[in-house]
């Protein structure tokens, strides 16, 4: 039997990397820095400062790099949020805008330039059951939002 890969994101960053990691760690339960590398001898300019930061958020692993300002984040990949509750939602948004801007439909960029997408679990399971008029329904709501409200979503899928 084949080994499952293991497939983890590889951010790209200009400087910042552990910075940001520093960051996302404090704002995600059960997150931790698990490695740092440096820059050695191949890289004069830069030797002795931070090359990559391992970390995990939650029970995802993440390598974020400082590779220099060549590339910067784009809204063609995001990170997404899976929030319970309302509260998690509101948590999660206000700790990931701070110092970033709001997008819609539950998207946002952080301080960094990623972007996220904090969603509540409950309406992905409007948004992918079997009654396509309720997902309708709710997708025309969420639309006309940025930060998702639960409870909108899911009084628009009732109505």
């Amino acid at each position: 039997m084949p080994v499952t890969p293991k497939i983890s994101p590889f951010l790209w960053f200009d400087t910042q990397a552990e910075e940001a990691a520093r960051f996302y760690v404090s704002i995600f339960p059960g997150s931790e820095i698990l490695g740092v590398s440096h820059y050695g001898e191949w890289d004069a300019g830069r030797r002795g400062s931070v090359l990559t930061v391992t970390f995990r958020l939650g029970r995802q692993e993440v390598v974020a790099l400082n590779g220099g300002p060549q590339f910067k984040f784009t809204e063609a990949i995001s990170l997404a949020v899976e929030c319970e509750t309302q509260e998690e939602v509101d948590r999660y948004w206000k700790a990931l805008t701070a110092g970033g801007e709001e997008g819609p439909c539950g998207w946002l960029k952080d301080r960094y330039g990623l972007s996220w997408q904090v969603v509540p679990s409950a309406m992905l399971r409007i948004l992918t059951g079997p009654d396509q008029k309720k997902a309708d329904r709710a997708m025309a709501a969420v639309m006309k939002m940025k930060k998702l409200d639960l409870a909108k979503i899911e009084a628009a899928a009732r109505s």
